[in-house]
């Protein structure tokens, strides 16, 4: 059985190239995609992913504000941060949001991303 993953990026390339590396694995299937906070919400009502991956800083609707209205319409989901920003500050945040994980775009994204996504479905 495959997870639904929902993509959420305000950078078009990181969008495709987190598409393209997890479409590899027949584990995971995109569902979705969106550019800011907003459209991930509605995506979310509208695809009902089993997990967002979620960027911080992005136009309309930052990350964490995104995170805490998925986490009323659809509480189930699980949720991960995939950011440029790590410290203990969002990371205590991030949790307080309902996610479920935060993963830094600077390492190695092979391991902590999948680790991250394989701990989000157990």
């Amino acid at each position: 059985m495959s997870h639904r993953i929902l993509i959420v990026d305000d950078n078009k390339l990181i969008r495709h190239l987190l598409r393209s590396w997890l479409e590899q694995e027949s584990e995971w299937e995109i569902c979705g995609e969106a550019e800011n906070g907003k459209v991930a919400v509605e995506g979310v009502e509208e695809l009902r992913p089993d997990i967002v991956i979620l960027d911080l800083q992005m136009p309309v609707m930052n990350g964490l504000e995104a995170a805490r209205q998925i986490r009323q319409i659809a509480p189930q989901t699980a949720l991960i941060m995939f950011t440029v920003h790590s410290s203990e500050q969002l990371l205590k945040e991030a949790r307080a949001s309902g996610i479920a994980d935060v993963v830094s775009k600077c390492e190695m994204l092979s391991e902590h991303l999948l680790t991250a996504l394989k701990r989000a479905c157990a």
